[in-house]
């Protein structure tokens, strides 16, 4: 089996390539029935060095022109909203009610603080 290609001779072991050469090198990746190791193969490339090269032309966003947009200050700044308090995985939603010896009822949250509770319970029930 031969194979086509050049010889280099002295120091330069390396072939360069202009960015006009890279870019139709590369278009020839993206046509019908193509691929990255068939375009190296043929230009007697390793194709690490066509992804390297589509990294840098292809597939990287153009930089814009930067963009002025209208700015307007507030008079007084607005409070962020709250976070809402999570939810424990596991748990369900509702509420919860206490009847208490005198007849009076209490309803709280499932994800009421327990301390807090108990303090509540204790100056309703007079303790």
């Amino acid at each position: 089996m031969t194979m086509n290609g050049e010889v280099l001779l002295g120091p330069e072991r390396r072939r360069r390539f202009t960015d006009e050469e890279k870019l139709r090198i590369l278009e020839e990746t993206t046509r019908p029935g193509m691929s990255v190791s068939l375009v190296a193969r043929r230009h007697q490339i390793h194709a690490s060095v066509l992804f390297r090269w589509r990294a840098r032309f292809l597939d990287k966003p153009q930089a814009a022109e930067p963009v002025l947009l209208p700015v307007q200050v507030a008079s007084e700044p607005t409070p962020p909203p709250s976070p809402a308090r999570p939810v424990r995985p596991g748990r369900r939603g509702g509420i919860i009610e206490i009847e208490l010896g005198s007849g009076q009822r209490l309803r709280v949250g499932h994800d009421v603080d327990a301390d807090a509770l108990r303090r509540v319970l204790g100056v309703l029930e007079g303790r």
